[in-house]
This record gives structure tokens, sequence and C-alpha cells, in this order.
């Protein structure tokens, strides 16, 4: 269980589990719904959602998740970034339900600790141009938005804004 004062008593963050494989995917299906036209496609898109531990280890990451009265509420990790001496931010979500309880802001600070305990010099992330609730948060904590998108041809027909901090 990871301690983090500024969250409310009611929610435990701790490392992630492969059999937490059903509460993220509820969890990531639920956020995408709250989008027109965003789905969540497990096995083509996401299939790391059915083993996350395994899945970050395997790629030299970490993952947390979030619960409250025993159910999972809240995700984030990081990876290596595929360029570069830095960590990309990975898969931050939190249920409607307990959002605004500095929830993501713990996990950003969560992955920040870990990316310098790393020594990595910089965090980026990709995220949904639909999702602005996400950009807000990921800005005010520091992050800026570059000028390149991306298109994942995927199910949703996402397209995603590029943020970026330097870790000093």
């Amino acid at each position: 269980m990871i301690d983090h004062p500024a969250l409310d008593a009611s929610l435990t963050i701790r490392d992630a589990r492969d059999d937490d494989a059903a509460g993220l995917i509820e969890l990531i299906d639920a956020t995408f719904a709250e989008y027109p036209g965003c789905v969540l496609d497990v096995d083509g898109e996401m299939p790391q959602l059915r083993a996350i531990a395994s899945a970050f280890a395997e790629m030299n990451g970490r993952f947390w998740t979030a619960h409250r009265d025993g159910v999972l509420v809240g995700c984030g990790g990081l990876a290596p970034a595929h360029e570069g001496p830095g960590i990309e931010l990975k898969h931050l979500y939190v249920a409607k339900s307990a959002r605004r309880m500095g929830l993501g802001t713990a996990f950003v600070r969560l992955i920040e600790d870990e990316a310098r305990r790393r020594e990595a010099r910089f965090i980026e992330l990709w995220s949904d141009t639909r999702f602005l609730d996400a950009h807000r948060l990921y800005e005010r904590l520091g992050y800026a938005r570059l000028p390149d998108t991306r298109e994942l041809h995927d199910l949703s027909n996402s397209v995603e804004f590029h943020f970026n901090k330097l870790l000093t």
C-alpha cells in the first residue's frame, strides 16, 4: 500500500496485480463510454490490461491501481520512453465517482517520483484530444502540450495530443 497524505482516507493505492484485469477493463470501458465514439477494444488495442503487472514488468515499467471499498477506481503507470532518457506516463484513468478527490494528481506525483528514482530527465504522455479534463490536470501539474499529434487508426478514431515535462 502506498501512503499519500493528500488523498481521501477511503482511497488506497497499491502496485497493480494481474488479477486486477476485470476492474481495469471495467474502469477504462466506463471512462471511454463518457466520450462519443470512444470504445475499448481490449484484445485488439489494449491486451496488456488482461495481465497488467506482467505486461509492465516485461517493459521495465510499473503500474498502480487505486481502490475504494474494494472497488478499483483509478490506475496509472509508466514505461521507458521510446527515445531518450525519459519515462512515458501510461493509462491514467480515474472513475467518475472518484474524481476531484486528488487521485489523478496523486498518480502523476507517484509516477514523477518513480521517474526521478530512475533518473529520467523527462516524462511524456499522449492523451486523446477528447479528454479535456485530463489535459487541464496535466497542464496544471506543469506538463506542456507539444505541437505534434498522432492518429492511432483504432476503433475510436483516436487522435492524441503529446505532452512533456522536464524533470529537475
